[in-house]
């Protein structure tokens, strides 16, 4: 999926909005138990109530992983499920690899040769040649971390060199020497707030990935403030607040009505540019 792909997505929805699927077998309903594959019964649900109200999947690779191989065919599972019946919305693998060349290469292949997902996270702190097996293939994208939401940001990501410029900022600078607007994207902390300004005065036109909204106390409103651009240019996204908002047997109508009031957010800030 191109960048004018998912722009039109998100006029047509009228929403920028990614549902995380961090799926937890400890947090489902427990009547989803029973199933072959409770992971995939609770996945499907949900993607098939929130799908009118999103434009993007994000599922967490370490969820799936921590389940070993029925994890990992749960995950599986879940991505042939999106790309079969809804293959409008971007499918996100949250899986923050990095490593060096041959090995990042290794990984490419699995998320984009052999499992054809359209986007990656990546951690850039191997520099680029952890990176750029990652933009070898054609109509991918790589989603670099640049500054998340944790309280551990502060340890690296805002420290600065002789120059003033901090470590994020470098990140940003230094990777668009390997990459455009058209095929990487930057990972953005809801609650980095006013720290949106200084993001887009370095990278003006590319999309942001933008965890932290609902649980994790992030503003939709003051991310849009100082992060929107003409074409949008935010993926935000929602994990537990909308999947995990109900643990009855309407698990997953409520989680659609979760999506709705937050694609209805999403509806009113857009009035801004379309």
């Amino acid at each position: 999926m191109n960048k004018q792909q998912l722009f039109e997505n998100i006029k047509r929805k009228k929403s920028f909005l990614c549902v995380g699927l961090d799926t937890d077998i400890k947090k489902i309903p427990e009547h989803l138990l029973k199933e072959e594959d409770p992971i995939f019964a609770f996945n499907k649900a949900i993607i098939d109530a929130t799908a009118p109200y999103c434009i993007a999947y994000k599922p967490n690779l370490a969820f799936y992983e921590s389940m070993g191989v029925k994890g990992w065919i749960a995950f599986e599972k879940t991505v042939q499920y999106i790309k079969s019946n809804y293959p409008d919305q971007f499918i996100i693998a949250d899986a923050k690899r990095g490593d060096i060349g041959n090995t990042s290469a290794m990984y490419a292949r699995t998320f984009f040769g052999e499992l054809d997902i359209d986007s990656v996270t990546v951690a850039p702190y191997m520099g680029e040649d952890s990176v750029t097996p990652f933009l070898t293939y054609e109509g991918k994208w790589v989603i670099l971390l640049a500054l998340t939401s944790n309280k551990g940001s502060h340890d690296f990501q805002l420290t600065e060199d002789k120059d003033g410029e901090r470590l994020f900022e470098k990140v940003l600078r230094k990777s668009q020497e390997w990459a455009n607007d058209g095929n990487m994207m930057y990972v953005v902390g809801a609650t980095q707030g006013r720290m949106f300004k200084d993001i887009r005065k370095i990278v003006p036109n590319h999309f942001l990935l933008v965890p932290g909204i609902g649980a994790q106390g992030g503003s939709l409103e003051e991310v849009c403030k100082y992060g929107m651009t003409s074409e949008c240019g935010l993926i935000v996204n929602s994990s537990r607040a909308i999947i995990y908002a109900d643990k009855s047997e309407n698990f997953a109508k409520v989680a659609g009505e979760e999506a709705r009031k937050v694609q209805a957010q999403m509806e009113e800030q857009l009035k801004n540019i379309f």
